[in-house]
């Protein structure tokens, strides 16, 4: 047996989310699928190195599994692409280390979130890009993302709905890029909370916005509460972007 490491991008915006849900399309299920019939119709497990939500993209999700087959390493995207449908593809394969793990072997992860402004909807950016009609002010929002790098308890920018118990992460970066109409935030780490960076994308808007004060943003943190951090930001405009290993 073989271990396979794949990188895979994907449009989620008609996806359940990556992880299998019976009576649901999701993006697993469907590589799963691909692998079957490469295998034979035996299944073949697969491990990821996170979920994404329904309407989360992912730009360099990684994935491994476990193979029997004697496919050169390089030949794997191609014959997982000819099965897979249009919105995921994998870009890159390569023979793993057998103790190499999807999940378990990271050590850091950028997610991006990308926001347009208009005053009207695009029909070509409207499951890809929040869309916001008003200014913001990118010096609050920096000045308010700085006061969260580092590692902290996350509880207050974390889903209530979380199992997780520990909820400390090392936050090591949040960049803020802008070209013409459209803003991209993003955020490196060593792992994420369940939607942490959505609710951080939407409180940092609030601030933007004028809403809250930049210095807000360490009093949230330090409450360990979910209630006193913003919105949580809708999932077209996430894109998981990176892991690295």
């Amino acid at each position: 047996m073989k271990r396979v490491k794949c990188t895979v991008s994907y449009d989620g915006s008609r996806f359940a989310g990556y992880q299998v849900q019976p009576g649901q399309r999701t993006v697993q299920q469907e590589i799963e699928k691909a692998l079957a019939t490469l295998h034979k119709g035996r299944h073949v497990k697969t491990a990821a190195s996170g979920r994404t939500d329904a309407g989360v993209h992912a730009m360099g999700q990684v994935i491994h599994f476990d193979t029997d087959l004697s496919i050169p390493e390089t030949s794997w995207p191609a014959a997982l692409n000819s099965l897979l449908p249009g919105d995921i593809s994998v870009s890159k394969a390569a023979y793993a280390d057998p103790a190499f793990h999807a999940r378990y072997s990271v050590k850091e992860k950028e997610y991006r979130y990308r926001i347009y402004f208009s005053h009207v909807r695009s029909p070509f950016k409207h499951r890809y890009a929040l869309r916001v009609w008003y200014s913001l002010d990118i010096e609050a929002m920096e000045a308010a993302a700085e006061t969260v790098l580092g590692t902290h308890d996350f509880t207050s920018f974390c889903s209530a709905k979380t199992e997780v118990e520990d909820k400390i992460r090392t936050l090591k970066e949040i960049r803020f890029l802008q070209q013409d109409d459209e803003l991209v935030i993003c955020f490196k780490g060593n792992g994420f909370l369940y939607n942490m960076v959505r609710i951080l994308t939407g409180t940092l808007l609030e601030i933007g916005s004028g809403k809250r004060d930049p210095g807000e943003m360490r009093e949230i943190l330090e409450k360990r509460n979910r209630i006193y951090a913003g919105k949580t930001a809708a999932p077209e405009g996430l894109y998981l972007w990176k892991v690295s290993y």
